[in-house]
């Protein structure tokens, strides 16, 4: 079979039923291999690569809808279908799926879909066709009674379907109608609507083009409003006429192009007003109507795009001054209702889409109109910048950037959308909200692209930072002049926590141009006025805010919070909360116990040194007194630097020996026999016993000393911790300065543990504590076990907790390590 290649778009019915496009490429029909049996073959003109490959299945049901679509099911829930540009194209592929399977290419679906058990498919293969009483009027009930229990067989269904096709039905019963309305014979039109609802039901492609043609179309829909469980018809056709205007607000040259706006609103009306809700069952029985409804709005949308005069003309009277308003909101309106159609449109469809509009001059053209006075006309113009926006941010950057180099910063788009944002008069802020989400997009470097020379990044950032962000902070800046709000009401505080949101969203994702307009701004000071807001909402907005920048843990920002006291407003608002078990309560705790917990040292020393006197009563946490704890801890180190200095020579002894030493090391200690120590004799590696004894003690035993004298200060603090074999009863300062640390709870075998990698200063001080101070249970400088044996040796201290006391010494010594 000879190859015919003809170019189609391929789609696939998703969950949602609603097509998929799977991209564009050309069709042939051959015999393949691998699947043994012909095939048909889809190739994308991209790059030539395969998108699809279905054999044609001599069971399987193709459906030829609208000369140029070719629709069937590839198992249960896996619909495809291919679009061809030509008639001739479709023709041509069905002849070959039609000489597959031994049919004739005139009929428009090629196999019948069968689910039936094998004796109801018996008792419908004994009668080949299904016969229709005569379309009168004293039969319309056996006709309704004969549809309604054709429904649920697929196979009678598709026999009934053929059967009004065949014979002209449809419009046979569309007089009967006609004739039951001006007799009022309300039996005959309840049982019509039960016809032609049935008829929706068979879900044929065929059916539904006579249906909705212009001659019958409104006859159908007049049907469907006679419900037999209403008491009055409804009026849809009066609706349809009356009510419904059609508008060219530019006119339509294209005669199909205009018929098939009327067809596909008419028929989303039956679709969304007429017919009723279907069940679970009926569901998937409306899919044609569905696709019949998609494939109509991407003909109207292509036919649209492809007339540039319409398009030209359109854009022309939009930025015209001497249009008047209402044909300017007329024309909005298509504009927004036609982007809107574009939604329907697949990816590769909707790029070409909102190309077009954009070489028309969409995004001058908005310019232009949100620049106008008329709200409905601005928030239509929103919308459609939205479209704009959520599909291609970078396009929207793009012209931007460029007309900067134009304009003056007060007539910028952009600076146009922030202030529509900030005068908006809704008291809920619908719209301000939804512009607020599209500078989030738009401000968003995930979606930025990244060329060889310059990454958009910088560039619309530093543009943004330059022209724009001044109108943004504009409201925060007025607002908070003194050490209130200047105005605290409710539309005002929630504008601002708006653009609080957009300022912490800045911090979280850009880096110098947010860290330079705060310092240099001194943005942090003003937004912390805002703690003082009534508005609880607002004031933790506030918070967030500086929360985040504390998050960052950069010392730029950590040096200006010092050196402005930014945690004096806060420390005011904590104390002003009072003790009240709310969220302001619990945000403030949380920032300060982020400081104790990371160990920032600057904040931690600045916040003890200048608010300890107002914060040393909180005793409801132990957030404050940790930090006080951190302080103290920080300034035993600076005053006693040899500490540090030998805690770095037992950290290198403990980590860096040479590996044959280490070896060395411990198959002494393994050798060495316990009865050959004498009591109390410790028993140092070689390496370590070269250390002068004077150099590492000095420090030690001054530190001690002092300990001693605060120990009943740090006893109320820290608490009692459950004591090892291990630990010493008094020492209880833990000098680990990057692990978190638990104040009030016992320490864990793994903070005990002198091998736990994250704490390697705190496990060689008391290693080297324990040399000094426990004369009877000395530890050498050793290697210590691994994970399994710690594991163990937990186990058994605390199955023998209560036998330590009688060990010798230097057994004592073994077992710790």
């Amino acid at each position: 079979m000879t190859d015919t290649r003809r170019r189609v778009k391929v789609y696939t019915l998703n969950e949602d039923r609603q097509w998929d496009d799977r991209g564009t490429g050309h069709v042939s029909s051959a015999y393949v291999e691998r699947l043994k049996g012909t095939s048909l073959l889809v190739r994308a003109e991209s790059d030539g690569s395969l998108l699809l490959e279905s054999k044609i299945n001599p069971n399987t049901a193709y459906q030829k809808q609208q000369d140029t679509l070719i629709v069937w099911s590839e198992g249960e829930n896996y619909d495809l279908a291919l679009s061809f540009q030509e008639k001739a194209g479709c023709d041509e592929i069905w002849e070959k799926i039609c000489q597959v399977q031994g049919k004739d290419p005139s009929v428009d679906i090629t196999q019948d879909v069968v689910d039936e058990s094998e004796e109801e498919r018996f008792d419908d293969m004994s009668s080949p066709g299904l016969e229709l009483p005569p379309c009168e009027l004293n039969r319309l009930e056996d006709l309704a009674e004969l549809v309604a229990s054709s429904l649920p067989s697929p196979l009678r269904r598709e026999k009934l379907a053929l059967a009004v096709e065949n014979e002209g039905y449809i419009r046979k019963l569309l007089e009967l109608f006609r004739i039951c309305e001006d007799l009022d014979n309300r039996e005959g039109l309840h049982h019509l609507y039960e016809i032609i609802k049935g008829i929706f039901l068979l879900n044929r492609t065929a059916l539904f083009e006579v249906m909705f043609s212009d001659e019958c179309i409104m006859d159908v829909i007049g049907c469907l409003e006679f419900d037999p469980s209403l008491l009055q018809p409804r009026r849809h056709r009066e609706f349809l006429t009356k009510t419904a205007r059609f508008k060219e607000v530019i006119p339509i040259s294209d005669p199909e192009l205009r018929q098939k706006i009327h067809q596909t609103y008419r028929v989303q009306y039956i679709q969304d007003m007429v017919l009723p809700t279907p069940s679970v069952f009926e569901e998937n029985m409306l899919s044609t109507l569905h696709s019949f409804i998609f494939f109509n709005k991407v003909e109207i949308v292509g036919m649209l795009q492809d007339d540039e005069k319409f398009l030209t003309d359109l854009f022309a009277q939009l930025t015209d001054e001497s249009t008047d308003d209402d044909k300017r909101h007329e024309l909005v309106s298509f504009l927004k209702e036609f982007c809107a159609f574009s939604q329907t449109l697949q990816p590769q469809n909707r790029d070409a889409f909102f190309k077009t509009l954009s070489n028309m001059g969409i995004l001058p053209a908005l310019e232009v109109i949100l620049g106008m006075d008329d709200v409905q006309v601005r928030g239509a113009a929103t919308d459609i910048f939205s479209y704009l926006v959520e599909y291609n941010p970078s396009m929207v950057r793009e012209f931007v950037m460029q007309e900067s180099q134009q304009n003056d910063d007060d007539i910028l788009l952009i600076n146009l959308i922030i202030e529509h944002m900030i005068c908006d008069s809704d008291p809920e802020l619908g719209g301000a909200v939804q512009l607020m989400g599209l500078l989030r997009t738009l401000l968003d470097p995930e979606n930025m692209l990244a060329t060889a020379n310059k990454t958009e990044k910088t560039e619309f950032l530093s543009f943004f930072y330059k022209h724009c962000m001044h109108v943004l902070s504009a409201p925060l800046l007025a607002n908070t002049t003194e050490e209130k709000p200047s105005k605290d009401d409710f539309q005002t505080s929630q504008l601002l926590a708006l653009i609080l949101e957009l300022l912490t969203f800045c911090v979280e994702h850009h880096t110098y141009h947010i860290k330079n307009y705060i310092i240099n701004k001194d943005i942090l000071r003003r937004v912390l006025v805002l703690t003082a807001s009534q508005h609880a909402f607002l004031a933790l907005c506030a918070l967030r805010f500086m929360r985040r920048i504390i998050g960052l843990k950069d010392e730029f920002y950590n040096r200006y919070i010092m050196r402005n006291f930014l945690f004096e407003p806060v420390v005011k608002a904590f104390l002003k909360n009072g003790s009240r078990y709310n969220l302001m309560n619990s945000a403030i705790i949380e920032m300060f116990e982020y400081v104790r917990v990371e160990d920032v040292k600057s904040l931690t020393a600045h916040i003890v040194e200048n608010y300890w006197k107002a914060l040393e009563d909180v005793d409801y946490v132990q957030t404050f007194k940790g930090l006080k704890l951190r302080y103290e801890q920080q300034r035993e180190r600076q005053d006693n630097p040899k500490l540090d200095s030998m805690r770095s020579i037992l950290r290198n002894h403990r980590f860096r020996r040479d590996a044959r030493t280490l070896e060395d090391e411990e198959e002494m200690w393994f050798n060495t026999d316990e009865d050959d120590l004498e009591d109390g004799e410790a028993v140092v590696p070689p390496s370590d016993k070269m250390k002068s004894e004077e150099d590492l003690m000095e420090p030690i035993s001054k530190f001690m000393e002092r300990k001693k004298l605060k120990d009943t200060e740090d006893k109320d603090v820290l608490g009692k911790s459950t004591l090892t074999g291990r630990q010493s009863p008094s020492f209880k300062l833990s000098f680990s300065g990057s692990t978190k640390t638990n104040i009030s709870s016992p320490p864990s075998s793994a903070s005990l543990n002198p091998g736990s990698p994250g704490s390697p200063d705190k496990c060689n001080l008391c290693l080297c504590y324990q040399t000094v101070c426990e004369m009877q249970g000395l530890v050498g400088l050793v290697d210590y076990p691994v994970d399994d044996e710690e594991e163990e040796e937990e186990e058994e201290e605390e199955d023998g907790e209560n036998k330590e006391d009688a060990v010798p010494p230097t057994k004592k010594s073994k077992l710790s390590s």
